[in-house]
């Protein structure tokens, strides 16, 4: 400002003293006139420099405003939380004083109910050990019966057919399907001399495991059949299981009291009757070791647990 008023000063004074002042002092004036308008550029480029500076400022001010909202808020919000946090403290030690007082109730249990529950320990301790019993027995026989159907396969491998024989582990036997035409003549229940071979194989194993008994099972296809000797298929399936079982107990010495004979008749087929190939297969003699009874029923009794 002081140097406007400075050059307005010195126009107004060179206009007034243009008639009469000398050229030296003219050129003077002159030069200080330019160096006045220097100055006034180089004072409105600060100008400039200090508005652009004011503006940023103001650009800066209005950042830190919404940085300073934005605190405020995530100030309020953990505010809201610890607020949150004092109140489920509360929460948990009203629980934790509850279960304080119910410790102190189960403290005060009756002699009675204590004897109670060491009882039912007692008890649970007993099913475990009855359940393991009966896990490992388990275990057991099903390596018994792994190994006996090996050593089955294994004796009946030689000479055999494959289609003759079929030895299978079913849960907890292992049984023999034996086809008819190897075991019997034609609608008889006489046994071949090649099937007396095929049976003494099997007595050998049976004989060698006292612990199972013997089931023999005839089945038969759809056919009927009639004769003086057969009455209906039914009456054939019972009779070839019987030789067979006769067969075992008087040529291989096993003993009968280990011995079962059952007929099935042409029910419980394994394929369809239709055709020749089915009925072939339905015409069979099952041959199942399974373990006694009586061993079986020990087993499920808890008495016989071992200690």
């Amino acid at each position: 400002m002081k140097l406007t008023t400075k050059l307005f000063t010195f126009l107004c004074f060179g206009l007034l003293m243009s008639s009469c002042i000398s050229k030296s002092q003219y050129e003077l004036l002159q030069t200080e006139l330019s160096a006045a308008n220097g100055q006034l550029g180089e004072c409105g480029e600060k100008l400039n420099d200090y508005m652009a500076q004011i503006s940023a400022c103001e650009r800066e001010k209005e950042k830190l405003k919404g940085d300073l909202r934005t605190a405020q808020a995530t100030s309020q919000s953990k505010d809201q939380q610890i607020k949150d946090l004092k109140e489920q403290i509360t929460d948990i030690r009203g629980q934790r004083d509850k279960q304080v007082e119910q410790v102190g109730d189960l403290t005060v249990l009756s002699q009675s109910a204590s004897e109670n529950i060491k009882e039912t320990l007692s008890q649970l301790e007993r099913k475990d050990k009855y359940i393991n019993a009966i896990a490992a027995a388990k275990t057991k026989a099903d390596s018994i019966n792994l190994a006996l159907a090996v050593n089955l396969t294994t004796m009946l491998k030689d000479g055999i057919a494959d289609e003759d024989v079929e030895i299978k582990v079913d849960k907890t036997v292992v049984y023999i399907n034996l086809s008819d035409k190897m075991l019997y003549t034609s609608g008889s229940a006489t046994i071949t001399s090649r099937a007396d071979v095929v049976l003494g194989k099997i007595a050998q194993i049976v004989a060698a495991r006292p612990e199972v008994e013997v089931m023999v099972e005839g089945y038969t296809d759809n056919v009927p059949i009639t004769n003086s000797c057969i009455t209906d298929n039914w009456d054939l399936s019972v009779k070839r299981a019987t030789s067979v079982v006769r067969a075992l107990q008087t040529k291989h010495n096993i003993d009968p009291n280990r011995l079962v004979a059952a007929g099935r008749g042409e029910y419980n087929a394994l394929a369809s009757n239709d055709t020749a190939e089915g009925r072939s297969t339905n015409r069979r003699t099952r041959i199942i070791i399974l373990p006694k009874l009586d061993q079986f029923y020990d087993l499920l009794d808890p008495n016989q647990v071992p200690e």
